[in-house]
C-alpha cells in the first residue's frame, strides 16, 4: 500500500498535474511525511517526523498510509478529488472492516491534518519578481524559448528539515577571470554542445536520460524499496527520509541560485567577448544538447537534490553500495548503478554533457544535498 500510494503521489501531483520537478517535491514531501507519520504511529519504531498520532499496535498499516495520502493530495490537488476519492474507495474495500481498518483510518487522518497544519502559510504559494540580469556573468533568459526566470521565489520557502536555507550558502561560481572559469567554461563548451565531436554516445545517452531526472529517480526509489524488500513502515520511513531531504536540498539550492543569479553556460559562450577572460573564446552560434531550464546555473538543482537523496538513502541502509537501474523514455535506455556515489558522479557528468550546468554548480550543488541529509540523520527518525 505505501508503494501504490507513493507511485500515486507522483502521478497525481507530477504527471496530471504537472508541477515543475521542485514545486512537485514539495507535494510529494509532504505527503510521504505524513504517510511516514501515520505508519510509524502504529509501529513505533522511529521519533515521528511531527507527531504521533493516537493508533494500536494491531490497528492497520494499510488503512494508515492510504488515508494518509490521500488525504494529502485530495488537499493539495482539489480537481483531482473524484478521481483520487474512487482509488481511495477501492483501496479501503480490500481492507476487512473492524476496529482495526477504522484505527488505520483515524491514525492516516491525523498524521495528514498534523502535516498539512504545519505546511499552511510556508511560502510555496508565493510567486517571486522575476530576475533579469545585464552584467556578464548574471543569468538572463536562454535560447531558444527566452522562458522568463522561474522558481524566483522557492528558496524562501520553510524548510521541512533544516533551520534556514540561507545556512546552507555555497562558496558560489568562480570569478570571471579566473583559471577556474576557464575550465570549467572550456568543458561544457567541449562536451555540451549539440554538435560535440567529444562526448561519447555513452555520455550522450547518460545526458538525455537525466534530463528526465524526477521520473526516473522515483522508479528507482520504488526498486530499491521492492528489492530489498522493506516492509510498510521501513518503506514509509525510506520515502519520507529522502523526499523530505530531497525537498530542502532544492529549497536549499534555489535559495541559493538567486543570490549567485549566474548565467547559463548558453549566455556564457555566447557573450564570453565580454566576461574579461583571455582563456575563453566566444562562439555565438553554439547550443546544447539539452533545453536550458530558466533559472540560473549555480548550484545545480539536480546535483542537490540527486546527491540529497542518495546520502540520505545511504544513511538509511547504512551502506553507499545499493544496486538499482531504471529506464528512460526520453533516451530509450536503462542505466544501471551499483551505489549511490556512482550515480551522483553520473548526474554531475551528464549535466555538463547536457550543455546547462558547469562543473562547479554541479559539485557545489551535491555539497547542498549531502549536508541536509547528514542534518537530517543527525536530528531525525532516529530509532526509539
Amino acid at each position: 500500500m505505501v508503494l501504490d500510494w507513493y507511485t500515486e503521489a507522483w502521478t497525481s501531483i507530477a504527471v496530471i498535474d504537472g508541477q515543475l520537478p521542485w514545486d512537485a517535491e514539495v507535494g510529494v514531501a509532504i505527503t510521504q511525511g505524513a504517510v511516514y507519520d501515520a505508519v510509524n504511529g502504529i509501529v513505533r519504531s522511529h521519533q515521528p517526523y511531527l507527531a504521533m498520532p493516537a493508533a494500536r499496535p494491531r490497528d492497520s498499516q494499510d488503512a494508515a498510509a492510504a488515508t494518509a495520502s490521500f488525504s494529502v493530495l485530495a488537499t493539495l490537488l482539489p480537481r483531482q478529488r473524484d478521481r483520487l476519492q474512487a482509488k481511495y474507495d477501492r483501496t479501503l474495500s480490500a481492507i476487512p472492516a473492524g476496529r482495526a481498518k477504522q484505527g488505520g483510518i483515524a491514525a492516516g487522518k491525523q498524521a495528514a491534518d498534523t502535516m498539512l497544519a504545519a505546511r499552511k502559510g510556508d511560502g510555496r504559494d508565493v510567486v517571486g519578481p522575476p530576475f533579469v540580469g545585464t552584467q556578464p556573468g548574471q543569468w538572463r533568459p536562454t535560447p531558444p524559448s527566452y522562458t522568463p526566470s522561474q522558481g524566483t521565489a522557492f528558496g524562501n520557502i520553510k524548510p521541512f528539515l533544516v533551520p534556514s536555507a540561507a545556512k546552507l550558502r555555497t562558496a558560489g561560481p568562480n570569478a570571471l577571470t579566473s583559471a577556474a572559469y576557464a575550465a570549467d567554461f572550456n568543458e561544457v563548451k567541449a562536451y555540451g554542445g549539440v554538435t560535440s565531436t567529444v562526448r561519447t554516445q555513452d555520455q550522450k545517452e547518460a545526458a538525455i536520460f537525466w534530463h528526465e531526472r524526477p521520473s526516473v529517480e522515483y522508479a528507482m526509489h520504488h526498486q530499491i524499496a521492492q528489492t530489498r524488500g522493506l516492509n510498510a513502515a521501513d518503506a514509509a520511513r525510506m520515502f519520507a527520509v529522502a523526499h523530505l531531504v530531497g525537498v530542502d536540498s532544492l529549497i536549499g539550492c534555489f535559495n541559493d541560485k538567486y543570490f549567485w543569479k549566474t548565467w547559463r553556460p548558453v549566455t556564457a559562450i555566447h557573450e564570453a567577448a565580454n566576461d574579461g577572460n583571455p582563456a575563453t573564446t566566444a562562439d555565438p552560434d553554439w547550443k546544447p544538447l539539452l533545453g536550458t531550464p530558466a533559472h540560473p546555473d549555480h548550484p545545480s538543482g539536480h546535483s542537490c537534490v540527486s546527491a540529497g537523496y542518495g546520502k540520505a538513502l545511504e544513511y538509511f541502509f547504512h551502506t553507499d553500495n545499493i544496486t538499482f537501474s531504471a529506464y528512460s523514455k526520453d533516451s530509450g535506455t536503462t542505466r544501471h548503478f551499483t551505489s549511490f556515489s556512482q550515480k551522483l558522479d553520473e548526474v554531475i557528468g551528464a549535466r555538463i554533457w547536457g550543455g546547462i550546468h558547469t562543473r562547479t554548480a554541479d559539485v557545489q550543488g551535491a555539497k547542498i544535498g549531502k549536508d541536509v541529509a547528514t542534518w537530517s540523520r543527525d536530528h531525525y527518525f532516529r530509532p526509539l
